[in-house]
């Protein structure tokens, strides 16, 4: 089983890489579709649709305005986040994103911080960093 290290992950919106990402999480879902018979005496379902949400931790940097001043509020991105980085062959996740929550922190002796709250729009795609 080979282990990945996460410093080595990066976020991307659009071919712009996102600077002083210092974490970031994807949620995916899919709900479940009854369909349980009168007759049935357990309930049984089918696959319905997906759905994922991501979250974007930063150290805020404002001369990022191609990626972190790119995720305003309401904005609907092309994202691409790597857990790997960015060597031929590593793992891509893909997906157009609304942006739903920006929140900022900031507190003496501490860096401050910007987080990104997503709504996924379409399918997730997996694929490889050519």
């Amino acid at each position: 089983m080979a282990k990945v290290v996460g410093r080595n992950g990066l976020v991307r919106v659009g071919s712009n890489t996102v600077a002083s990402v210092v974490g970031f999480s994807i949620d995916e879902a899919m709900s479940p579709i009854d369909d349980t018979e009168l007759a049935d005496t357990a309930m049984t379902y089918e696959a319905g649709d997906t759905s994922w949400t991501a979250q974007i931790e930063c150290q805020w940097d404002k001369a990022d305005t191609s990626g972190q001043g790119a995720m305003t509020i309401g904005a609907s991105i092309s994202l691409s986040v790597q857990r790997e980085g960015n060597t031929s062959g590593d793992e891509t996740l893909t997906g157009t994103a609304l942006i739903t929550g920006r929140s900022s922190s900031n507190a003496k002796g501490a860096m401050v911080t910007q987080s990104f709250t997503l709504q996924g729009s379409g399918a997730l795609t997996v694929g490889a960093v050519a």
